[in-house]
């Protein structure tokens, strides 16, 4: 049984009165964010280390509930420890965390203490050092029995900092935090500027981090420009998808009517826009919007590969554009299909990654050059995804 611990107790640097743990972070609080990592990692019940209840913090432990975990309120460690089952692995996060799902993971598995670290030298003065040279980088895995040696001591003492030292003591193992996860936005820190600074990155990190190269390199970096826009709760995932589905069908209109590199133009920023729509449906945990977005980004490109070349058709007086198109659009499914939920490797293709080859096609004024060079790029990555399958257990 996994259990987490989480902290709000400290208040933002930069937003007098307030929890850090309350700050905005993608639509939702903080502390939100993180529960939301916890329950990915597979943490049933969660216990909050509090110093006071605010209506915001009240509000946020509210709808962590609401996702089907066990919740509970401590205000000291005796407490947190009369409510954790003896048996269960502990993940802590430090109060003021941001990371990614995956680098939460890597400390949820079985074990005794452990604690994600990185080396002092490449940290900034509010990380805790934890001894040879290396600082506590947020994430600790513990035996519950800490939070038992912690209950007889005073209760003056710091919670989250005496349980890194009581695992130091008890000869916790040392995890390297991994280079690519301060670039994917993890960090600890109380200033509110700072974590709307990894929020943006967080998030980009989202868009990118388990796709291919053009998810990497054309997404990722219109991510990073328009997440300033998407972040604030103001903006509703509706409204992201009204406005992408706009651009998307527009461009389907110009394809439509012979103007296909405006029109497949279009079409590519209508499917980055609701994937991107995806994202912060994710992130909101608006799962069901995040479900169709993230088909609509597939199924719009679809549409426009196959408008295209009918129209290429109607002109050329050739059905080979159809045809072509059809054996596209058949073998991008079948490679969703066969990649599952797994990761895609860098080279391999997807709907706006196929689309955009069809388009340099239309750019050429040659349809059959676009659609058959991205046909093959289809079934590449069909055959590539099928093979990783074989080799599977």
């Amino acid at each position: 049984m996994l259990a987490g611990l989480l902290f709000a107790i400290h208040d933002a640097d930069d937003r007098p009165a307030m929890l850090t743990a309350t700050l905005p972070f993608g639509g939702v609080t903080l502390i939100e964010y993180q529960a939301r990592l916890l329950i990915a990692a597979g943490a049933s019940q969660l216990v909050i280390m509090v110093a006071r209840l605010t209506p915001e913090l009240l509000g946020a432990i509210n709808r962590i509930g609401k996702r089907g975990v066990a919740v509970d309120t401590v205000r000291t460690a005796a407490e947190a420890a009369a409510k954790l089952h003896p048996l269960a692995r502990v993940l802590m996060l430090a109060d003021g965390l941001t990371s990614t799902a995956d680098t939460v993971a890597a400390l949820a598995g079985e074990g005794g203490d452990a604690l994600l670290v990185l080396p002092e030298d490449q940290t900034a003065a509010q990380y805790e050092r934890v001894g040879g040279g290396m600082v506590w980088a947020g994430i600790a895995r513990l035996d519950p029995r800490r939070l038992g040696e912690l209950a007889t001591m005073p209760r003056d003492y710091d919670v989250q900092s005496t349980l890194i030292r009581l695992a130091s003591q008890a000869r916790a193992v040392h995890v390297l935090l991994p280079r690519d996860a301060i670039r994917g936005g993890h960090g600890v820190g109380h200033s509110g500027t700072a974590l709307e600074a990894r929020g943006r990155t967080v998030m980009a990190a989202m868009v990118s981090g388990r796709s291919g190269w053009f998810e990497r390199f054309v997404t990722a970096p219109l991510a990073r420009l328009v997440i300033p826009l998407l972040v604030p709760g103001t903006v509703p995932v509706a409204a992201v998808a009204a406005g992408a589905s706009a651009v998307g069908l527009l461009g389907l209109a110009l394809v439509g009517y012979a103007q296909p590199v405006a029109g497949l133009l279009l079409t590519a920023l209508g499917a980055i826009g609701l994937s991107l729509g995806g994202v912060l449906a994710d992130l909101r945990d608006e799962s069901v919007a995040q479900r169709w977005l993230h088909a609509a980004a597939g199924v719009l490109p679809a549409l426009a590969v196959l408008l295209y070349g009918h129209a290429a058709t109607d002109v050329h007086g050739d059905a080979a554009p159809l045809v072509l198109a059809i054996g596209l659009v058949l073998l991008g499914v079948l490679g969703e299909r066969a990649r599952g939920l797994a990761p895609r490797r860098l080279w391999w293709g997807s709907a706006p990654a196929y689309l955009s080859l069809v388009w340099l096609g239309s750019l050429l004024s040659s349809p059959m050059a676009g659609l058959s060079l991205a046909t093959v790029y289809a079934g590449s990555t069909l055959a590539a995804a099928i093979e990783r399958l074989r080799r599977q257990p």
